[in-house]
């Protein structure tokens, strides 16, 4: 009970640390450790066939091993990623199943190395993590160190060959708001390597008679599965939206000023112009100031959190200016009027990243 109560409570104390994370926007890198299955590898030997006739395929059978992957990569805002990544993994030799003779023990490994472009998305999910996911291509090179069969002749499979490899991605970044711009991610990957590749093999003595050099040993297609753990560093994290004005506080003894009285004008997506409503609601600002005692005309833009900090404040200034525009049209004097742009922050409904909310898409007008 106990550990159940530390696990809630440390639940609850992380969650404010990344709530105001926002998408990847511009260049950032990553590094990545864990553990790399390298699924049965199917094989074709020529060595031992040319001289006895038996079929002698099988498959490569490896250890749960060690990978890694470092990546550069540049995110759009909208959490769309691409990345260039390189990978290295590796596999210990466990077992070779012959098709003619059984089961061998094995010794030797399998490398596996190579660059990939690949293509992400993280999904807003209004949650301090981020699941994505994502798929890229590449080339993959394969060395085999020495693999070879224990209790016979000594000798093995040796060499480095590469092919086209693609792979898929699934994993989750959790934004630690003390550091901004690092982020804590968990990864898994499955990589194909699509051709077919001939690698040396030799054993000692020379077998079959005859053939010293040895033969031939064609690998089928490769298949991993790699569980990563690791971290993401943005290099130019946009700055924290700037804290609400604070009101100042009333002369003592001096009676408060009327309230200022506000008007709302609302917008549809990623739109600045005006509907038939909002031209209503602007003439009737524009009408009131003229029969009360106004000296100032505050027009503030904000839009909802849809699109990158830099867009939203531009285009929530484009919304103030519509705005006031149309006040001048209906008789406001330009010099009354003080535009303001708040971009995505001081939200009417507060939501998460990435949510296009109607109401947070708006232009308030107060006279004061």
């Amino acid at each position: 009970m106990k550990l159940r109560l530390a696990l809630a409570a440390a639940t609850c104390l992380s969650l404010p640390i990344a709530a105001h994370a926002q998408p990847v926007t511009g260049p950032y890198v990553s590094l990545e450790g864990g553990a790399n299955i390298l699924n049965p590898t199917n094989y074709d030997e020529s060595l031992i066939s040319s001289a006895t006739g038996a079929n002698t395929g099988g498959k490569f059978l490896t250890k749960t091993s060690y990978a890694g992957v470092g990546a550069v990569g540049f995110g759009f805002g909208d959490g769309f990623r691409v990345e260039v990544s390189g990978d290295y993994m590796r596999n210990y030799a466990s077992k070779i199943d012959t098709n003619a003779f059984g089961q061998f023990r094995a010794r030797g490994g399998v490398q596996t190395y190579g660059p990939m472009l690949d293509v992400l998305y993280d999904i807003p999910v209004g949650l301090p993590i981020f699941p994505y996911v994502g798929a890229g291509a590449g080339y993959q090179y394969v060395k085999l160190h020495n693999y070879e069969k224990l209790d016979v002749a000594p000798g093995g499979v040796s060499g480095t060959k590469g092919s086209f490899a693609y792979n898929v991605i699934a994993g989750v970044s959790y934004p630690l708001a003390f550091v901004p711009g690092l982020s804590l991610t968990l990864e898994y990957r499955f990589m194909m390597q699509t051709e077919s590749r001939k690698y040396g093999e030799s054993i000692t003595g020379g077998f079959p008679p005859g053939n010293p050099d040895g033969g031939k040993v064609k690998l089928g297609q490769m298949s991993s599965h790699t569980f990563l753990a690791g971290v993401r560093y943005q290099l130019f994290p946009p700055p924290p939206p700037p804290p609400p004005p604070v009101a100042a506080a009333p002369v003592a003894q001096v009676p408060a000023p009327p309230p200022a009285k506000t008007y709302l004008v609302f917008f549809d997506w990623d739109k600045y112009n005006l509907t038939p409503r909002a031209t209503e609601i602007i003439a009737e600002a524009a009408s009131d100031s003229h029969s009360q005692n106004v000296t100032t005309i505050d027009v503030s833009g904000y839009t909802d959190t849809s699109g990158t900090p830099t867009y939203n404040m531009g285009l929530s200034e484009r919304r103030a200016k519509s705005v006031a525009a149309q006040l001048v049209s209906d008789g406001v004097s330009s010099s009354e009027i003080s535009i303001h742009a708040f971009g995505e922050t001081h939200l009417l409904v507060p939501t998460g990243p990435g949510v296009r909310e109607p109401q947070n898409r708006r232009v308030e007008i107060v006279l004061q």
